[in-house]
């Protein structure tokens, strides 16, 4: 029963994982960096946001298959379906904030602010859950799992690439900066910051939703 639990926690944040997601990239300022390669990809070929996030996460899933090697393990499988929850929950949280559309800089700003607010809190409810995580938390592990990095660093690396690689990727295609702006530089700054916070201010309800002693993955 305790497991069922902690999956519906770890899919309830997914949802609001791509809630804050498509918050951010609804405000026109960027996306955030793990969604900045499916974004730009998405604005110059015929497939959504969600179905090129799902191509990437198997991209990831694929990588982290050469790096561990026989350190592969059944259960990083569990990764594939999640990518596709993930996938549709993004195009269905983007065809939910239909209406957002800012008119001007402020407002963009405020949307990108609450976005980030959002996925924060997304990113510390799957953190909660302990049962699974995303490709691109995976990823890092596996990397900082074979090289002895630490994770944090390890993240921030990844996070700087993908954003490189995203820009490099629109100006190939379009000639412009487009789909990476400052609003992918703030959600990378921010929103680990915010689900450390939530982590902090309600590490109380790990011991209230579950009997386990076993405490949450670290952020």
């Amino acid at each position: 029963m305790e497991k069922l639990k902690r999956y519906i926690i770890f899919f309830t944040g997914l949802f609001i994982n791509s809630l804050g997601v498509s918050l951010i990239t609804k405000a026109n300022l960027g996306t955030s960096p793990i969604s900045s390669i499916p974004y730009v990809l998405s604005l110059n070929f015929p497939l959504t946001l969600g179905q090129f996030t799902i191509a990437f996460s198997l991209l990831l899933i694929l990588f982290q298959l050469i790096i561990l090697r026989r350190n592969f393990k059944a259960e990083h499988l569990l990764q594939i379906p999640i990518s596709i929850v993930f996938g549709y929950f993004i195009d269905l949280t983007m065809m939910i904030l239909f209406f957002v559309n800012p008119q001007s800089y402020i407002s963009s700003v405020i949307y990108l602010l609450i976005g980030c607010l959002i996925l924060g809190f997304g990113v510390y409810t799957e953190v909660l859950a302990n049962v699974a995580m995303l490709p691109g938390e995976s990823f890092v592990r596996a990397v900082s799992s074979v090289w002895n990095t630490e994770f944090g660093a390890t993240k921030v690396a990844f996070d700087v690439s993908l954003t490189v690689i995203a820009a490099v990727l629109s100006l190939a295609f379009s000639h412009r900066l487009d789909g990476v702006r400052e609003g992918t530089i703030i959600a990378a700054l921010l929103v680990g910051f915010i689900a450390r916070l939530f982590g902090r201010k309600l590490s109380f309800l790990d011991a209230l939703f579950f009997r386990s002693q076993e405490g949450p993955q670290t952020f």
